[in-house]
């Protein structure tokens, strides 16, 4: 699967809902070995905001947020300070050369196929009592993705876009998640929460994910306008349908799956 492209201005649009799971999953990952001064890295680091976030709140970290996209990390870059900073690497390939007492990735792995097949790479390089945190949407299943999937599998737009679009096996269940990550030495914390995001503006599922899922099929039509308006013209009116406005906004459910694994120390 080709990594799509990413605008760090649609993905933030809806920043305070997608950052809720990251402070979630920091809640549970306790105290880190070095601390008040550990080393971390924040894998899929995105647009930067939540590697701000990992900064503050351990001021004398030294984090290194890394991201495979070269437009989200000149986005993230203007977070940078003397203990933040940011490089290129690919999840996919990504082996630590150095210890690190937090490794923390936030919906990034549902974009890198085999990603269970990482995990021993990145708990090797945890310190003594160190941690790996990661949560990914688990919500491909849902509306959004289903008829994401089969518009772009139709007869209309099966030559272009059939096959590209990711399935529900790009993530795995909590009891498979459990089953990759326990082994003696460590304590594995993995649990699921489906979020109720109410959504405000027009189409805000549509804005929601033209900045995440729906960038494969806006990059196979960046070079017909036309044909990507029809696209979004039939995408939005089946949302509609799905996801009817309220008289307080759209409820937008969201499932998501959280892992935490303590190494012993």
């Amino acid at each position: 699967m080709t990594a799509p492209s990413w605008d760090p201005r649609q993905y933030l649009r809806h920043a305070d809902h997608r950052t809720r799971p990251f402070h979630d999953l920091l809640a549970r990952t306790g105290p880190l070995p070095h601390e008040p001064a550990p080393r971390i890295a924040d894998l899929g680091c995105g647009a930067g905001n939540v590697t701000a976030l990992l900064a503050a709140r351990w001021p004398g970290a030294r984090v290194t947020g890394y991201d495979s996209s070269p437009h989200m990390l000149e986005s993230a870059r203007a977070h940078a300070g003397p203990l933040l900073d940011f490089a290129e690497a690919d999840a996919g390939t990504w082996v630590p050369a150095e210890t690190y007492d937090l490794i923390v990735s936030n919906a990034l792995l549902q974009w890198v196929p085999g990603h269970t097949a990482r995990f021993p790479h990145w708990l090797d390089a945890l310190a003594p009592g160190g941690t790996l945190a990661f949560q990914v949407p688990g919500n491909f299943d849902a509306p959004s993705h289903t008829l994401m999937r089969e518009l772009a599998a139709s007869p209309r737009w099966h030559d272009r876009l059939g096959g590209l679009l990711r399935h529900a096996d790009a993530v795995h269940t909590p009891a498979e998640y459990l089953e990759h990550l326990t082994a003696p030495g460590r304590v594995v914390d993995v649990w699921e929460t489906t979020y109720l995001h109410l959504l405000r503006g027009e189409d805000p599922v549509l804005d929601w994910v033209r900045g995440t899922g729906l960038r494969p099929v806006l990059d196979a039509l960046a070079d017909d306008p036309q044909a990507r308006e029809a696209f979004l013209t039939a995408y939005r009116d089946l949302l509609r349908a799905a996801y009817p406005a309220g008289p307080h906004g759209t409820v937008f459910p969201f499932r998501r799956v959280f892992a935490v694994v303590r190494t012993a120390g």
